[in-house]
């Protein structure tokens, strides 16, 4: 049975680190050069038996740029910051944003401050070339109430400060429940959305999770023009093997229309960076199809 990230996330411990200010002018442009990269969860498991190879593979199909969704221990995928970009550069590629969970462990409520953890995964960040520091995940206990959720909405207004002083910005990545759980008599995606600064917090917006949650890509873009600067391009299928009512699929087999919600993105929601991730594969490997995938982007004109 695949995997999806959000069950990952639930039951998976992602390390942690960061720390650091030093300036960095990768965020000093006003307008930034429009991307197309892929999510190495998409290809977790060739990730985790050859992280080296299959970046050379993945490099051989057209790719230039990676998302991560493996930081632990102060490590990419087993390599130092430093060492990771070093094994990009060499392949011509970078890395401009990553997904490292925002919790807890991160965030000291008594002192107000930020943990020595959460700062050394800025800093790693910023060592490896991102522009982008994302969370994937909002805990359930920051969202038991629509005050506390807005009161930490704050916190990652405050994230948004510290990754600033980097050269980056803070961002966060929807799941499914950000729009089927609703406090005070809002969705909580609402909530997110309203009470964070688009200066200091960016959207990645998953195009195929909130199916799951009950919206569709196409009105949620329209809802807030603008404000996802940052896309996982995802298409959707019924599923009928997973525990969700919908799984991922190789990009235009699905029902998601993704291509008309791409170009809306990239022509009136401010979308820079389009991010492929498929989850789910259908009996095909999922390197065969990160390859269909990035053909698709190239035909939509994306590559």
């Amino acid at each position: 049975m695949y995997k999806t990230r959000r069950d990952f996330l639930k039951t998976s411990s992602l390390a942690l680190g960061g720390t650091l200010l030093l300036p960095h002018d990768l965020f000093a442009a006003s307008k930034r050069k429009e991307i197309l990269g892929i999510q190495l969860y998409s290809v977790r498991d060739d990730m985790k038996k050859d992280p080296a190879g299959t970046l050379k593979l993945l490099s051989a199909m057209g790719y230039r740029y990676v998302e991560h969704a493996n930081y632990i221990d102060r490590k990419f995928y087993g390599y130092t910051a430093s060492e990771f970009k070093k094994r990009l550069d060499g392949l011509g590629m970078k890395m401009l944003s990553g997904h490292t969970v925002f919790n807890k462990n991160h965030w000291d409520a008594t002192k107000k401050e930020f943990t020595d953890t959460w700062k050394y995964t800025v800093e790693d960040a910023a060592t490896a070339g991102q522009q982008f520091v994302i969370s994937p995940w909002l805990d359930e206990s920051y969202r038991k109430n629509a005050d506390d959720l807005k009161r930490y909405m704050q916190v990652f207004n405050q994230c948004g400060e510290l990754c600033k002083k980097s050269g980056m910005k803070f961002g966060y990545h929807n799941h499914d429940f950000e729009f089927n759980q609703h406090l005070g008599g809002m969705r909580v995606y609402d909530i997110i959305l309203q009470y964070t600064d688009p200066a200091l917090v960016a959207q990645q917006l998953d195009t195929g999770n909130l199916y799951n949650g009950g919206a569709t890509a196409m009105e949620t873009v329209k809802k807030y023009p603008g404000r996802f600067e940052l896309m996982h391009v995802k298409d959707e299928i019924k599923s009928e093997n997973g525990n969700e009512k919908f799984e991922s699929t190789v990009l235009g087999k699905g029902i998601v229309n993704v291509k008309e919600v791409i170009d809306f993105g990239r022509k009136s929601g401010g979308t820079t960076h389009f991010i492929i991730e498929q989850e789910a594969y259908q009996g095909k490997s999922p390197l065969d199809c990160a390859r269909e995938d990035f053909s698709v982007m190239k035909k939509w004109g994306y590559a």
